[in-house]
């Protein structure tokens, strides 16, 4: 997996340490202060580019669905170091519908939001929250198991602005 996320990285990186184009349908755009763009407002990134990643799994359960579920996707911190962003205040994270909340960014990272692509092994839809849902490890983390918390699970997710 990590050769394979290398040689995407390679031919992803255009020039001047700046990002590729994506070449399929945009699904995820960052904003702010960004090391690394391919937009004049930032990054965008299509499931290609997302799939390159280092892929990670996290089991739990959810309010919105039955049982314990395998999610899996690209980690936020891993997505907004790769773009250059170590350090902000809060991330702005939008949805299709424009439903929107503001997350401390240091929360997000260390309570390791995952930017789930796939549910039990299949491609999340936009029926069932997708393509991107933001997903947290609440079983594991008691500090999350709240109503403020499950308000930044965020699917249908399209935006990312950094503040």
């Amino acid at each position: 997996m990590a050769i394979a996320f290398s040689a995407v990285l390679a031919v992803t990186v255009a020039y001047a340490g700046n990002l590729a184009t994506p070449t399929g349908p945009v699904l995820l755009t960052i904003t702010g202060k960004l090391g690394k763009t391919n937009h004049e407002n930032g990054a965008t990134f299509d499931d290609a580019m997302l799939a390159a990643f280092p892929q990670h799994r996290i089991e739990t359960s959810t309010p919105w669905t039955d049982g314990v579920k395998l999610f899996e996707g690209v980690l936020l911190a891993e997505l907004l170091d790769f773009v250059g962003i170590d350090d902000a205040q809060t991330l702005r994270a939008i949805a299709l519908n424009e439903y929107e909340i503001v997350t401390p960014f240091s929360e997000a990272i260390e309570y390791g939001a995952l930017l789930a692509m796939r549910m039990d092994g299949k491609p999340l839809t936009r029926r069932d929250k997708g393509p991107i849902w933001i997903v947290y490890p609440r079983d594991s983390n008691s500090r999350i198991q709240d109503e403020h918390h499950d308000s930044r699970w965020v699917w249908q997710l399209t935006r990312i602005e950094v503040q």
